[in-house]
């Protein structure tokens, strides 16, 4: 038996998340286990969306995180990882600055990803094998600062985009009518006669909507249910939404656009169901980094 361990470091506009998996090779085969997984919240596109660039006192926060993340890394044994920034570090002005900075003090070399690249790790993550091949799926990942919509059928892509419609960016006002217009006519011009088209959810807003519904026994939320959801947490205050739904304080303004995002999704695809199957674009860099160190 060979134990094999990867980290994941994915800096969105909401959070920033480690992902250690163990990677266990043995004569049955290769299994991917989710080992360990932190968050910290750390709003880089609040500054990003509304001022163009991320402040010295956040990059300060970015070098801690990332210095915890490095000793955590070493005290796992691992490898070999990646750090991929996405929309928020992709808007900012002085992004290269702060890679340069956090490379310097920390020694991680973070990326800053197109989003192709973000669709990439997703269908790295091999998930569409145990879901019907035969049938469409519209991967849908909801982030801070953009949505990535990337159309499989046959188990191979068809089509892949990505919009500035984040849940930041609503909170902030950002997103045009215009935007809103651009995302419906790609999804109707490519979901266009796919018969049995079902969305695949990913975020962290879509899978904490997944474990608001009445039954936790299936990973698949209907358009109603989503819909009832979504009323419920519009008609709360921030307060409420705490106190009495549970949510956590990082969650419980940015899950009522990431509802909206997903029900127009919905609404626009023919879509009656999303699948939250619970992996993201970290999970799919971990099947990345494993394929690379086979290669060598």
């Amino acid at each position: 038996m060979n134990i094999l361990k990867f980290a994941a470091i994915d800096i969105g506009s909401n959070a920033i998340r480690l992902i250690i998996y163990y990677v266990v090779e043995d004569a049955k085969g290769t299994i991917f286990n989710k080992n360990e997984s932190y968050c910290v919240l750390l709003r880089l596109g609040k500054e990003s969306f509304e001022n163009g660039q991320i402040s010295e006192d956040t990059i300060k926060n970015l070098v801690y995180t990332m210095t915890a993340f490095d000793r955590l890394m070493k005290v796992h044994e691992v490898i070999s990882y990646r750090a991929c920034a996405t929309s928020a570090m992709r808007d900012a002005k002085n992004n290269l600055e702060i890679v340069d900075e956090v490379k310097e003090k920390t020694g991680i070399k973070i990326e800053i990803i197109s989003g192709q690249e973000e669709a990439d790790f997703i269908y790295a993550n091999h998930l569409f094998q145990s879901l019907a091949i035969e049938r469409p799926f519209l991967y849908t990942d909801v982030g801070g600062g953009s949505t990535e919509l990337t159309l499989f059928h046959h188990n191979k892509a068809e089509a892949s985009t990505s919009f500035k419609i984040g849940t930041i960016r609503l909170l902030q006002n950002k997103v045009s009518e215009e935007t809103w217009e651009e995302l419906k006519k790609w999804i109707k011009d490519n979901c266009k006669g796919k018969k049995n088209l079902e969305i695949i959810g990913s975020g962290g807003n879509i899978n904490q909507l997944s474990k608001m519904t009445k039954s936790r026994k299936t990973s698949e939320l209907d358009y109603d249910v989503l819909k009832d959801i979504y009323q419920d947490i519009k008609n709360r205050t921030y307060e409420e939404r705490i106190s009495e739904l549970g949510l956590k304080p990082d969650r419980a303004d940015v899950i009522e656009p990431a509802a909206e995002i997903f029900l127009n999704v919905m609404r626009w695809s023919g879509a009656e169901v999303v699948n939250v199957p619970k992996t993201g674009m970290g999970d799919g860099v971990i099947r990345k980094l494993y394929q690379e160190y086979k290669m060598k």
